[in-house]
């Protein structure tokens, strides 16, 4: 196991979720002061937020504004959740282990009285 390039892949995904996460802000605010280019924007952007970077890398081809818009937004948020964030995966990732295995025991326990042994007949 190599937690060096997993921490890396982690990252990577993080950044381009922030990304898509700019990107809703973004459309949201165009939404409201310039519906034309906020349909634009989605059009653009369709099936194309997969890697964060590669989509600024496209939009600054096209819209170099709105690519140091979205860029921004997504420092914004980054700078918010990275706090909090280890703790909440940490925290989340526990809870969900637990729920999991309560689940996996309940349907186990079930299987079990729904098809008894014949030695215990």
């Amino acid at each position: 196991m190599n937690l060096k390039q997993i921490a890396k892949d982690t990252a990577k995904t993080l950044q381009s979720y922030l990304t898509y996460q700019a990107l809703r802000t973004v459309l949201a605010q165009l939404g409201e002061t310039n519906p034309p280019l906020a349909l634009w924007l989605q059009n653009f952007s369709s099936g194309k937020v997969q890697d964060g970077e590669a989509y600024i890398k496209a939009l600054f081809k096209e819209k170099p504004d709105l690519a140091l818009r979205i860029m921004t937004v997504r420092e914004h948020i980054a700078e918010e959740v990275t706090d909090f964030l280890p703790e909440m995966v940490r925290t989340g990732i526990q809870q969900a282990n637990m729920e999991q295995r309560r689940q996996h025991l309940e349907r186990s326990t079930q299987l079990n009285f729904s098809n008894p042994s014949p030695e215990t007949e």
